[in-house]
């Protein structure tokens, strides 16, 4: 307001070139880091009104909620939501809420952080949908957070995370966990037990022009990172060797001795190719605004795929590449592991709470044939649905040739709320947009802690804790753009 007075001031006082000047003058002059600041804060305020908004219009809302620990030892439970926009015809994915677990991080700990928000917000319990939730989220019988919100809503059915799932099923029996710790180990010896070691390595690498300079470190917490570090030492192993042989501490022997067992290899080639498919499955499962029903329809041609993987395994390796580089091959041994990665997923996902044919209604409602069973299981699902109605607008659906041939050039998101008429199908359109609604996995939350770890790594000098909890809902909002440019801007003054 003062600026606006300036130029008015410069226009009345001065004329031609030098008011312009002065009025340019003006203009360049920053504005301070709480004015800043304060106009973050009411974009940020104006977002989350219209957000709650669209919320309370909302005819179902899911929740996807993960809580994390950071190398801090700061626990945070973030929570997004999904829902159905009428007006805009879209499903709309944001974060709910963020908050700072100071001591437990217990079941009943995260119940009431989440009961919080949803109050904090004026969301009612009962407009909860299906919901995936994983980690402290979904544990206790009795006193975990799930169990608390189905005591306020017996309807609300939750589910766990679906990537996280397939992961748990991708567990290593004992000698192949026992080969894939030796190899961290190997790997840590090599790059993280002395800086001098690590660069003898990369110029090493570089001299006997080796297909990768260097070497991958394991972490536990990112979901593809063992089969990228177990590729790239497989791509690089005789210049491993090479090198450990030139070495002449013990620990590089034992290595060495490691490396050069046949057995070994082996089982380092399986891990290898193994590994691999699961991360294939794993990156399908990722991304934003993916539909329940995708997750699981990759989940269960995984689940196919394991069996040509199996029989294949004991003729040709024709999926094994690296394999095909061993001479002794312990196919007994891979084989039971396959079986057991088949009977985990048969185990984890055969149950899963969606059935069958409601997600290929979803995905595919003209490949529905059994619609008794359709309209049984859709139901089951939502107390609310009509079985005959269900079952006569099912079939009405069906005889229209124009919505068949639309669905099969349209997704099922367009399909359903761009296609299909309401007013003819109310009650299939109702299904098919509380089952779209629903998350697949917790991947939005995962995203959001990297994003907020990036953060904290990059200001950790200038920022406390209390800090990065404030700036949470710019961070972790459409405005980190907005975030990024005032911390820019800000530097020594970021605290404001």
């Amino acid at each position: 307001m003062v600026k606006e007075c300036m130029e008015a001031l410069a226009d009345t006082l001065f004329e031609g070139k030098e008011g312009q000047q002065l009025k340019q003058k003006v203009r360049q002059i920053p504005l301070s880091s709480t004015t800043t600041t304060r106009r973050a804060e009411l974009l940020s305020e104006d977002v989350q009104s219209q957000l709650d908004s669209a919320i309370q219009s909302a005819p179902c809302i899911a929740l996807a909620a993960d809580e994390s620990t950071d190398v801090s030892d700061n626990a945070q439970l973030l929570v997004y939501v999904r829902f159905y926009h009428e007006e805009t015809k879209t499903f709309v994915e944001d974060i709910l809420g963020v908050t700072a677990l100071k001591t437990h991080t217990r079941g009943e700990d995260i119940y009431l952080a989440i009961k919080e928000m949803l109050t904090q917000r004026r969301i009612d319990v009962k407009m909860l949908s299906p919901s995936p939730l994983t980690g402290t989220v979904y544990d206790g019988k009795r006193k975990g957070a799930v169990s608390r919100l189905k005591e306020d809503n017996p309807e609300l059915l939750s589910y766990h995370c679906i990537i996280h799932m397939s992961v748990l099923c991708s567990t290593l029996s004992e000698h192949h966990a026992e080969v894939m710790n030796t190899i961290t180990k190997l790997v840590n010896f090599l790059r993280a037990s002395s800086a001098h070691q690590h660069r003898l390595l990369r110029e090493f690498l570089a001299e006997v022009d080796a297909p990768a300079n260097d070497l991958l470190l394991h972490s536990n917490v990112r979901w593809l990172s063992k089969g990228k570090v177990l590729a790239r030492f497989w791509k690089i192993r005789k210049e491993i060797k090479d090198f450990l042989a030139q070495q002449k501490n013990h620990k590089a022997h034992v290595f060495l001795h490691f490396l050069e067992e046949e057995s070994n290899m082996d089982t380092l080639a399986f891990l290898v190719d193994i590994t691999g498919h699961l991360n294939d499955l794993n990156l399908k499962l990722q991304g934003k605004d993916n539909p329940v029903c995708d997750l699981v329809a990759a989940v269960q041609s995984f689940q196919r795929k394991l069996d040509i993987l199996k029989m294949y395994l004991e003729q040709d390796c024709t999926y094994f590449p690296s394999m095909k580089e061993i001479q002794e091959i312990n196919v007994t041994a891979h084989s039971d592991f396959i079986q057991k990665l088949i009977e985990n997923f048969k185990a984890r996902f055969d149950g899963f709470a969606l059935g069958d044919q409601l997600m290929l209604f979803v995905r595919s409602p003209f490949f529905v044939k059994n619609v008794i069973s359709f309209s049984k299981e859709a139901v089951h699902m939502y107390k609310w649905a009509n079985a005959q109605a269900l079952q006569m607008e099912l079939l009405d659906l069906q005889a229209d040739v124009v919505l068949r041939e639309q669905c099969e050039s349209s997704d099922p998101v367009t399909f359903w709320l761009q296609t299909v008429p309401k007013a003819k199908f109310p009650v299939l359109n109702k299904v098919a947009v509380y089952t779209l609604t629903m998350f697949g996995s917790t991947y939005s939350c995962e995203s959001a802690f990297s994003t907020l770890n990036i953060i904290k790594n990059k200001y950790r000098s200038q920022l406390t804790n209390d800090h990065v909890h404030g700036c949470l809902r710019i961070a972790l909002t459409p405005f980190l753009p907005r975030f990024k440019r005032l911390a820019a801007s800000a530097n020594a003054n970021f605290s404001h």
